[in-house]
Formats: C-alpha cells, sequence, structure tokens
C-alpha cells in the first residue's frame, strides 16, 4: 500500500470510529429521553395494607389522618378510637382542614362555635379540634365495642346518621397503621424533595400531635428514641409528613422507607429490609440537603 493510501485508510479509520462513538452515544442519551419521556407519572399518595386489602389517600388528607391518629395515641387511647375519628373526619370534610361548611361548622370534623365546640380559629386548630372530638368520644359509654357509624354518631349528631359507616375500612387501616398496630403497613409515593428540610421544623410537629419525645437532631437528620409502643407510630407519622417537612428516609426497627425508591410503574415500594445501623428503639429520619434537592 502506498503512503498516500495509508493515510487516507487511518483518516477513514478515525472517521469510522468517530462516527460510531456518535451513534452509540445519541443512541444512549434517545433511550435515556424515550425511558424519561414515556415512563409513567408518579401515583402520588399514601397507601395502608392490612392483610390483602390496600386503601389509598390522596397525601394532603393522609397528613391529617397522621395528626389525627396521634393524638389519639397522645391521649392514650385504643386504635378503635382513631378509626372513628378517621371515619368521621372523612365524612365531614374529607379529611381537609375547611374554613366553610353547613351553617358554622368548620374544620376537619365540622365543628360548630354555636354548639359549644370552641371558637372558629380554636376549631380550625387541627389538634384542638382533634382533641375536642376525643373528649366527647371519651364521654360515650362502651364506644370500643359498638358499631363505628353509631360511636360517630353520637358525637356528631348528624343530620345524615349513617354516612359514617362506608369509610370504616379504609379507616380501621389507616388507624391500624399510624397507631403503630400494624408495622411498615403505611407507605406513600412522593414527588422529589425541592427543598432543605428542618429538623427544628419536624421535632416542634411532632411534639405537637406526640407530646414531648426524647429526639437529637443533626444538620440533616433526627433520631427519634421511643418505646416500643411508640415506634411504629412515629415512623409512619413521619412517611405521612415526609412531603411537607423534605423527608427522604425513614428507618426502624430494621426496616427503611426511602421517598426516591420507586417501582417502575410509578408507586414508591415501601419498607425494606435495612442495613443502616440504626440504633435501638430509635427511629432515625433523614431530611434533603440543599445540595441534594432537585430543582
Amino acid at each position: 500500500m502506498s503512503r498516500k493510501r495509508g493515510r487516507a485508510f487511518v483518516a477513514w479509520l478515525a472517521v469510522t470510529a468517530l462516527a460510531a462513538s456518535l451513534l452509540i452515544g445519541g443512541g444512549f442519551w434517545v433511550a435515556n429521553y424515550l425511558r424519561d419521556a414515556f415512563a409513567p407519572p408518579l401515583a402520588l399518595g399514601c397507601t395502608a395494607t392490612v392483610g390483602s386489602s390496600s386503601y389509598s389517600l390522596a397525601v394532603d388528607q393522609a397528613e391529617n389522618a397522621a395528626l389525627i391518629a396521634a393524638v389519639s395515641v397522645r391521649r392514650g387511647m385504643p386504635a378503635r378510637a382513631a378509626s372513628i375519628a378517621l371515619a368521621t373526619a372523612l365524612q365531614e370534610s374529607k379529611l381537609r382542614n375547611i374554613d366553610y361548611g353547613d351553617l358554622d361548622s368548620v374544620g376537619l370534623f365540622q365543628q360548630r362555635p354555636s354548639q359549644d365546640w370552641g371558637t372558629t380559629q380554636q376549631i380550625m386548630d387541627p389538634v384542638y379540634s382533634s382533641t375536642a372530638f376525643y373528649k366527647a368520644l371519651d364521654k360515650v359509654p362502651g364506644y370500643v365495642d359498638m358499631p363505628l357509624n353509631d360511636a360517630a354518631q353520637i358525637v356528631q349528631r348528624s343530620a345524615f346518621p349513617h354516612a359514617y359507616a362506608q369509610h370504616e375500612d379504609l379507616s380501621r387501616a389507616f388507624a391500624s397503621a399510624l397507631t403503630g398496630q400494624s408495622a411498615g403497613s403505611l407507605s406513600c409515593t412522593l414527588p422529589p424533595a425541592t427543598a432543605a428540610g428542618s429538623p427544628a421544623a419536624v421535632e416542634g410537629a411532632m411534639g405537637a400531635v406526640f407530646g414531648p419525645l426524647s429526639a437529637a437532631a443533626g444538620p440533616s437528620d433526627v433520631q427519634v428514641q421511643v418505646p416500643d409502643s411508640l415506634g411504629w407510630a412515629v415512623a409512619q407519622w413521619a412517611v405521612s409528613n415526609a412531603r411537607q417537612f423534605d423527608i427522604t428516609q425513614v428507618a426502624y426497627e430494621g426496616r427503611q422507607w426511602s421517598r426516591d425508591d420507586n417501582k417502575k410503574y410509578g408507586t414508591n415500594v415501601g419498607w425494606q429490609s435495612a442495613d443502616s445501623a440504626v440504633p435501638t428503639a430509635t427511629v432515625q429520619l433523614t431530611l434533603a440537603t440543599a445540595s441534594s434537592v432537585k430543582h
């Protein structure tokens, strides 16, 4: 081969290699683009599973459900009380803290200032309104053993006295998870965090509903020391509130929920076994940091 032809052949090889690399790189880019473009959207919401049955709430509803259940735990009431309260709030407000309703009814339970439930401002505080509901329920003799609908109606005195029963199954599932009776039974599918979390805000919110807790906060984590009876209630409260407090991970008793660990069809994988060394009797919350958030 002549020297001229040799140089031409080498140039041809170089061009061919460059073209191949561009095609391969472009192929990967196209594949990644198509994967992202046609990936199913996240099925945002929270799900509680009991046995073979699963029930779902929107994220804001689950946040309110977690608050209502936590107040029952703080008061030392049975999970049945939380079931009755959740069914009532689902019927009255769809588990949303609304500032309107029939006549002067407001809040999660549509309580009325004119019927001595408190002032409008007080009732619009979910902790206050939940506490008021439980105080009234506590005065119902034998409420634990009576039909859920009947217990709710005695407290509420609704014009639709049989409406609460339709929410019983869902309410029982979320009450069981959020009072800690069912371990690792609640999971939320959420978008990626877009802001750094505040350990102080998490501590404050937990204390408002559960009462004083022994917690140690780091720059981007909170470790809560809990008795066995409270552990799963705190852990699943944290999952339910992961969106508003920018929590990315919750770990307890060798299991872990991770915000960004989603299945290919758009739902979170739920609680998984974890090797992380979380101290015994401790719920560990990991929060998003400024460097980790996605904009």
